[in-house]
């Protein structure tokens, strides 16, 4: 597992990944052919947005302003129609315009939009709810490949103002913190000072995702005396500019707040870096969504989806401060808690900056690493690592018997294998190391998910 002193420098990594991207942009891939969209007569958007803030207040524009330049559209601009609304309008060749509308009013809302014929694309920093995939039954199945596009990965950062000393928190404490039970900086080793909160929306993704990961997680509930907003902006500066603050944002927006460590179960305090939230391995890292009816009909939404998955697209999620799903091989250092198979692969090879996970509940990969493949096996295609170059590293949760739990953890490197094999990689080993180094915790399910997890090293 990656470790504070063995992650790369974050500039670094931002810089290469942004480089390599937009190098890639005309490179051909299964996201990257573009057809003429049409340009209706009429004053109607040709695409209506809903859902995340998150998404909506920068990374979603900037989509839509990409995809419109990619098209030849010229004259392109973006006017906030009212607050967390947005639309971003532009000219053809023959000077007909064209507009699409953004609303970033929450996660929720997103799904709302949908079953209430007011949106193509719901915008969320969450996973559908079982719930809300039920009541768009009728679009089709919410929760397949078709229907649920990962566009980029996010961290929540927890912030505090910037002279505050504490330097990392663990997952329980941040839950008795957002509860209300520790109510003093002094609890925790600081100054002394009562706690003051600042929590997203119920609206909010970014508020789903802090109560799955760290409030339900530990069987708690966000303190009634929390101030809530429905901008990330605002509640990040509102916490740098009060000496005894804490939020959760996302992390492109930490701004002038100060982001701290985060630890889960026995996973080492992780800082929200690149590396980490690329991975997924950061504690309070997540994905961010489009979802649309699988069976869609509007042929913009069609191209902002493969627009969002292509290299340019991607390079526009690095430009915006979210993580990029590109691949990169990085060096990591051995650390004394590392078994000594996997001490061996950090002398000789290299990490890949993506996990495959799974489907809750199966052996089948879930929808990211489906479209994950693709791009490790561009990257292997590119860099020469077709033949015994490529090591499968499967991980889990513990079981009542260790040798059910490396079968298990071998098992999932087997699946990968078989779809990477299936496009002409061999493999130099397969192996898998059970429950060793978690990087969430297994009481909860989340966490339990999060560790069942393959690694891809190359030589």
């Amino acid at each position: 597992m990656l470790r504070a002193s063995t992650r790369c420098d974050r500039e670094t990594w931002s810089r290469t990944a942004t480089f390599l991207l937009l190098g890639f942009v005309f490179y051909l891939s299964p996201w990257t052919a573009f057809a003429a969209l049409p340009v209706p007569a009429g004053d109607q958007p040709v695409l209506r947005i809903q859902g995340s803030n998150t998404i909506g207040a920068k990374l979603g524009p900037a989509l839509v302003r990409g995809l419109l330049q990619e098209q030849g559209f010229n004259d392109i601009r973006t006017s906030a129609t009212q607050e967390n609304e947005q639309t971003v309008s532009a000219l053809n060749a023959a000077g007909r315009k064209v507009s699409v509308t953004i609303a970033a009013h929450g996660s929720g809302t997103g799904f709302t939009a949908l079953s209430q014929g007011s949106a193509e694309l719901a915008a969320s920093s969450r996973p559908i709810k079982d719930s809300e995939s039920a009541s768009l039954a009728s679009l089709g199945n919410m929760q397949s490949r078709e229907a649920e596009q990962v566009i980029a990965i996010d961290g929540l950062a927890i912030v505090l103002h910037p002279s505050n000393p504490i330097s990392a928190l663990s997952t329980l404490q941040l839950a008795q913190i957002f509860s209300g039970e520790i109510s003093d900086w002094a609890q925790l080793g600081g100054r002394s000072g009562a706690i003051d909160l600042y929590a997203r929306d119920d609206n909010s993704g970014t508020f789903d995702t802090f109560k799955e990961l760290v409030l339900s997680a530990n069987g708690k509930q966000l303190s009634a005396e929390a101030k809530r907003f429905e901008s990330s902006e605002q509640l990040s500066d509102s916490v740098a500019s009060d000496v005894n603050g804490i939020g959760f944002i996302g992390l492109p927006y930490v701004r002038r707040a100060k982001a701290v460590a985060i630890a889960a179960g026995d996973s080492q305090p992780m800082a929200p870096s690149v590396t980490l939230i690329a991975t997924e391995d950061y504690p309070l890292s997540r994905r961010l969504f489009l979802y649309a009816a699988p069976k869609r009909s509007n042929p913009w939404a069609e191209a902002l989806l493969k627009f969002a998955q292509s290299p340019r697209g991607q390079a526009i999620v690095a430009q915006n401060g979210f993580i990029a799903q590109s691949v990169e091989a990085v060096k990591i250092a051995a650390t004394a808690d590392m078994p000594p198979a996997y001490q061996e692969l950090t002398r000789n090879a290299q990490r890949l900056s993506v996990n495959f996970r799974f489907q809750e509940g199966s052996a089948s990969l879930d929808n990211k690493a489906q479209q994950d493949l693709h791009r490790v096996l561009d990257y292997l295609r590119e860099h020469d690592k077709l033949q015994s170059k490529v090591v499968l590293v499967g991980f889990g949760d513990p079981k009542a018997l260790p040798a059910r739990a490396e079968l298990l953890s071998k098992l999932r490197a087997m699946a990968v294998r078989r779809e990477l094999v299936r496009e002409g990689v061999v493999m130099r080993e397969v192996t898998g190391l059970g429950d060793e180094l978690p990087v969430a915790d297994n009481e909860g399910d989340s966490g339990r998910l999060k560790n069942r997890r393959v690694e891809v090293w190359v030589y």
